[in-house]
Order: structure tokens, then C-alpha cells, then sequence
């Protein structure tokens, strides 16, 4: 008998780094806003958020007292696992980002290799690497390994040979495709990135920026892959039309995955496919 489908974890990345508060109103760059959009998303089908924060000029900041505030506000609010960026935004220091884990989060993510972000670079040297892999494990924060290059991939086979499983005794990663000077938004490439995974992986996501979006989450759904949608990485819900909220989609991942036969994974199962119930 064919086993049924493996429900669909949905990760919700609402606000990002790039996007001006100015040019898109709509984005969440409160606190407040955060709280509001990540309990929304949750209703809607969503199990984890992918957590980038503003300061009080709605700019991109690394303030330890507001990631701190901020993970305590999504528990309290929400069930959400929090997964809090450790990219920051492209000009953010190396040790800044370090200390992105003091704010103990349950997830953090862990870019696996500099990338050309457009007209600027996502430095991520190898020794930041293996000091944020290695502090991930000490402060017991399971790393979701982010994958915007096929050689990434082979940088997380080096990371896990050299020094072992994450926390939790689970490795997820997520493509992170369409971004001007990574890997294309492609079926063909999100099929040679997964088929280059290490043996050690145990769950995978994709996440198509712009216009990729869609073609990168039908991609995913055909190789039993799981989603990653959000505001962050597109504006438009159509062709010229403006997204309203990062709720409206979740609600199109999900309904994108109902098609496929996978019904949207509990925060529960979600915990325990990344390896926190364990942990």
C-alpha cells in the first residue's frame, strides 16, 4: 500500500532585510506588526517564521534587546517555531551575527557560503561558518543550513563531516533560489541541488525570490520538498498585483499543497521533524 504523503511544513519569512517600509506599507517591521502577521500566518497553515527585525526607523538591525523581545513576544503569542536570521542584511558585521544566538532562539538560519546578493555580497567566509555551526551547538539552537549556490552544498557536506550532526540530531536545509548572482529559480536546478545532498539530511525546503516564487514551490512540491513563502522574498501575488499580507501567502502555499496531497504540518510535527522535540 503507497504510504500517504508527508505533510507540508510551511516556514513563513514575513519581512526580510531589502524592502523600505516606504515602498511597501504593508510590510511588518513593528513589533507589533510581527506578532499580528506571525499569529495570522499560523492560522493559515504555517508552522515556523524566519524572523528578520527593524529598529525604530523601520531599518534593519541586529539589537540584541529587540531579538530578545521579539522571540519572547512570537512564544508567547503563537506556537510558531522562531527562527531568527543570522544574514542579518549584507553590510551587517560578521560578529554582530554571532550574536544573533543570544537571544536563544529555537532555529537560527546558517548560510553555507558567500554569494553575489545582487549588486552587493552575502559574506559568509568558511571560519564564520564553522564558529556559528559550532556556537549553534553549544547554545542548543538547531541550524537551518540556507543553500543559495550548488557549491553550498558541498560546503554542508565539509561543515557536517568536520564536525557532526546540528542539535537536535536533524539536518534541514533550504534552497534559497532566484537571487541575482545565485542559483536560478529552476525546477532543473532545485533537481541538481537535491540530488547533491549529503546522506545526513533529513528534510529540505525551497524558496523562490520574485518571480521564481511559483515555479520554485511547484518544483519542491513534485520532489516531496517542503515550502518556504513569505514577504521577504516576493511583493506581488500576480503579475503588477501587490501582495496584501504575508497571510495571503501561506493560504496560496497551502492551498498549492493540498493539490499535492499534503496537508499542512502542525508547529508539533514541525518540532519534530527539525529535531526539537528531541533536543
Amino acid at each position: 500500500m503507497r504510504a500517504m504523503p508527508e505533510p507540508l511544513l510551511v516556514t513563513v519569512a514575513p519581512t526580510g532585510a531589502e524592502t523600505a517600509k516606504e515602498d511597501c506599507p504593508q510590510l511588518p517591521t513593528t513589533l507589533e506588526e510581527l506578532v499580528s502577521t506571525a499569529r495570522a500566518c499560523e492560522v493559515a497553515g504555517a508552522a515556523m517564521v524566519h524572523v528578520h527585525i527593524r529598529d525604530g526607523e523601520h531599518r534593519p538591525t541586529l539589537d540584541l534587546g529587540r531579538l530578545t523581545e521579539t522571540v519572547a513576544a512570537l512564544r508567547e503569542s503563537t506556537d510558531l517555531v522562531v527562527q531568527l536570521s543570522t544574514g542579518g542584511s549584507v553590510h551587517d558585521p560578521l560578529d554582530n551575527r554571532l550574536r544573533v544566538l543570544d537571544a536563544a532562539p529555537d532555529s537560527c538560519s546558517l548560510t553555507m557560503g558567500t554569494t553575489n546578493f545582487g549588486d552587493d555580497v552575502f559574506s559568509n567566509p568558511w571560519p564564520f561558518i564553522c564558529e556559528l555551526y559550532q556556537l549553534s551547538q553549544e547554545r542548543e539552537v538547531v541550524p537551518e543550513f540556507e543553500l543559495f549556490d550548488l557549491g553550498h552544498v558541498a560546503s554542508l557536506q565539509r561543515l557536517l563531516d568536520r564536525y557532526g550532526l546540528p542539535y537536535g540530531g536533524k539536518v534541514h536545509v533550504d534552497f534559497v533560489m532566484g537571487v541575482p548572482g545565485g542559483m536560478p529559480g529552476t525546477a532543473a536546478a532545485l533537481v541538481a541541488g537535491v540530488a547533491a545532498l549529503p546522506e545526513q539530511v533529513t528534510s529540505w525546503s525551497a524558496t523562490g525570490i520574485g518571480r521564481t516564487t511559483l515555479p520554485v514551490m511547484l518544483a519542491s512540491l513534485a520532489q516531496g520538498g517542503h515550502l518556504r513563502v513569505g514577504m521577504e522574498d516576493v511583493l506581488t501575488i500576480s503579475k503588477g498585483v501587490p501582495v496584501d499580507s504575508n497571510a495571503q501567502l501561506v493560504e496560496r502555499a497551502i492551498e498549492a499543497g493540498r493539490l499535492a496531497q499534503r496537508t499542512p504540518m502542525t508547529t508539533g510535527e514541525a518540532r519534530a521533524l527539525l529535531g526539537l522535540n528531541a533536543a
